[in-house]
């Protein structure tokens, strides 16, 4: 199968979607692809945006494979910088006279190819190449730091010349912002694909030593960044990558990995290594993880254990991360009662009296799970983690003891009366049959708390603040489908934006004047919000109110109301600019 037949404008919309796809087709039409070339398969160009980016294109069985630096291409998407380079490697494909979606390419652009630039380079003399490489050279620093890579290599493996590269490449200038990420990523990631070539090469040993060199450069250079989009957290993961292949390859000394591994681990620096007992199990091999345990369990000694309400000021940092070592040590063991014996260490919270009674629920050992639960409850009462009361309040149920279970589940709905709640409580009591008294019980409580603050808001209330309308009962009965009942709600005490919306929606087949009147009402604050997107939703709600009064035969009413909105808002052009199109 070739490029041609994979890559059509079709299959670019189908993986790109349409928004990244028409943000694509601007770039192209704007000509921002530079550098488009072909070579064995792949394709490889540069976008120019507010950055540069690079994106490659090649064909992979019966698909097309790719990738871009930018922060969408590196979360595996098809980017509008992808689409851009597809587009312009189409139009190169086309039959002359076929391309008329942009002005033609100059006559020599669109006749040079990589495969002429090449037959040239083949004709100059090894000099002059050589000249040519270290003036381009001297503007481009990624090049530079190829160029010395590939010298250090032919020279054998000097750790210091690589380490240097390194320190190139992560830098000390101050303060990486968000716009210089890509080219900063770029640049390590360079670095780390000449340290990958040593792997390849054979030299495991040196890999090991360069990539934990590299990873304590990154974990402190982390701080000097703003890596909103997670460049960092990706170059980290290869660096952990490498590591790991070239220990397999090495096969060093087991202890001493273990030792190395714990430390690492025990630092707790970006997670670094983090379950290194699980991923290294065969590089340690035996004699390795027993020395890792034996790490482990020396440091755990020091761990104080902690009971209901005590805290710990190092429970974030050294305690987690030991704490975290010893579980994955007893879940690759396979013994609960070992990971019993460590969760059991912190029982300052209830969360963690949960995690004990959840372990033995998966082992099948009710009584167990039973037994913590309960305790975690009579230690933190009302307190105790919703997750805690919802798994004793299923095991009490189990055995017919569904009082009790309510009595764990009915405070959190009377504390946090909201519809997630209320759907719970459904739940539970519909496990004996009891959901008509409770959700009587749910209802009065509800109207019990908002009929005051409907009365009488607070002072400076602001409209549809949660709470002070009837919100609540509103979306309660939608969710139970009645409909009437909500909307009797909303009329008698008000609901949110949201809800009205969701009402007129419902009400436009049957009561197209209710929906109208909503429609009407929520256009103005809508409008008021000024920006464009405020501007449109108000659009697209006067596009129904006008659907809705043809059907009822008001259309010169609507035309009347239309002349007052554009009056009233005359001032808000780009308003004007979508009401152009309605009363025609």
């Amino acid at each position: 199968m070739t490029l041609l037949k994979t890559l059509t404008t079709n299959q670019i919309k189908r993986w790109a979607g349409s928004r990244a796809y028409g943000r694509g087709e601007a770039y192209y039409q704007d000509e921002r692809v530079r550098n488009l070339r072909e070579r064995r398969g792949k394709i490889a160009a540069t976008v120019r945006g507010t950055h540069s980016y690079h994106v490659r294109l090649w064909e992979d069985g019966k698909t097309i494979d790719y990738d871009c630096d930018c922060p969408v291409g590196l979360g595996g998407d098809f980017c509008k910088h992808c689409v851009a380079v597809a587009l312009a490697w189409l139009e190169k494909q086309a039959p002359a006279g076929k391309t008329a979606r942009r002005r033609q390419p100059k006559q020599a652009e669109a006749d040079l190819t990589m495969k002429d630039v090449r037959a040239w380079l083949l004709l100059q003399e090894r000099e002059a190449l050589a000249d040519m490489l270290l003036e381009a050279a001297v503007e481009d620093e990624q090049l530079v730091d190829r160029l010395m890579l590939k010298a250090a290599a032919a020279r054998g493996v000097n750790l210091d010349a690589y380490r240097k590269i390194i320190d190139q490449a992560i830098g000390s200038d101050g303060f990486i912002d968000y716009y210089a990420m890509p080219d900063y990523y770029r640049g390590m990631d360079g670095a780390i694909d000449a340290i990958d070539e040593l792997l390849a090469q054979g030299h495991a040993a040196a890999v090991i030593e360069l990539s934990e060199y590299a990873l304590q450069r990154t974990t402190r250079a982390i701080e000097t960044v703003e890596d909103s989009d997670g460049y960092m957290s990706l170059l980290l993961e290869r660096l952990q990558a490498l590591h790991l292949s070239a220990c397999r390859k090495a096969k060093p000394d087991q202890e001493v990995l273990a030792e190395r591994l714990f430390r690492w681990e025990l630092s707790g620096d970006w997670d670094v290594f983090h379950g290194a007992i699980k991923s290294y199990t065969q590089v340690l091999g035996m004699r390795g993880r027993e020395h890792y345990r034996a790490l482990a369990e020396a440091e755990w000694a020091k761990v104080r254990s902690l009971k209901p309400g005590e805290n710990d000021q190092s429970r974030y940092c050294r305690r987690f991360y030991i704490t975290s070592i010893m579980e994955s040590l007893a879940e690759q063991s396979g013994d609960i009662e070992a990971l019993v014996q460590v969760k059991s260490q912190d029982l300052s919270s209830s969360y963690a009296f949960y995690q004990i009674a959840e372990i033995y629920r998966k082992a099948r050992r009710s009584e167990q799970a039973l037994e913590w639960a309960e305790r975690g409850i009579q230690a933190f009462g009302d307190e105790a983690d919703s997750r805690l009361q919802d798994l004793l309040a299923d095991m009490y149920h189990r055995r017919k003891r569904h009082d009790e279970a309510m009595t764990l589940i009915w405070p959190q709905f009377e504390q946090r009366p909201y519809l997630s709640n209320y759907q719970k409580l459904k739940k539970h009591a519909d496990r004996y049959k009891h959901w008509p008294h409770w959700r009587q019980r749910a209802l009065d409580q509800l109207r019990a708390v908002i009929e005051p603050r409907v009365k009488k808001p607070p002072r400076g209330q602001r409209p549809y603040r949660p709470g002070s309308d009837r919100s609540r009962l509103v979306e309660i009965f939608l969710w139970e489908k009645e409909i009437e009942a909500a909307w009797q709600e909303a009329v008698e005490g008000g609901c949110s934006e949201e809800l009205w919306l969701r009402l007129a929606g419902l009400r436009e087949k049957e009561h197209p004047r209710d929906a109208v009147a909503i429609y009407q009402k929520l256009i103005g604050p809508i409008v008021e919000r000024t920006n464009n997107d405020a501007y449109a939703e108000a659009a697209a709600l006067l596009s129904r109110v006008e659907k809705l009064m043809g059907r009822l035969g008001d259309k010169a009413e609507f035309r009347h109301n239309l002349l007052q909105i554009r009056e009233k808002y005359k001032r808000k052009r780009n308003f004007m600019k979508l009401l152009e199109r309605f009363g025609k």
